[in-house]
């Protein structure tokens, strides 16, 4: 392996902090949604540098089907934006918890 464990676990917890601190700061749904994303591209850092530290490819398949995965979860939650966004008219997700029903 070319690059060291250690540095591909710390890139991968550097990117982790940045999409965690995106997701909770932020607020703005499409921020949320871009700060979760990064989480899981960290996640999949991770898993993926572990996999080729331990030459298996457990790593590898786990994050095809991660990808996967989150693709889904981007489809559904940018449609789920853009009906909150014609209702309201607004991404300020404060405005979202109001909602009932």
């Amino acid at each position: 392996m070319i690059v060291p464990i250690g540095h591909v676990l710390a890139c991968s917890a550097a990117l982790f902090a940045i999409g965690l601190t995106c997701a909770v700061i932020r607020r703005q749904i499409i921020m949320i949604l871009i700060g979760v994303e990064i989480m899981l591209n960290a996640a999949a850092l991770a898993f993926v540098g572990g996999s080729a530290f331990w030459q298996q490819v457990d790593g590898q398949v786990f994050v095809v089907f991660l990808m996967a995965i989150t693709a889904a979860e981007v489809a559904v939650a940018l449609a789920m934006v853009v009906y909150l966004h014609q209702r309201k008219r607004t991404m300020i997700a404060d405005e979202f918890n109001r909602m009932s029903g």
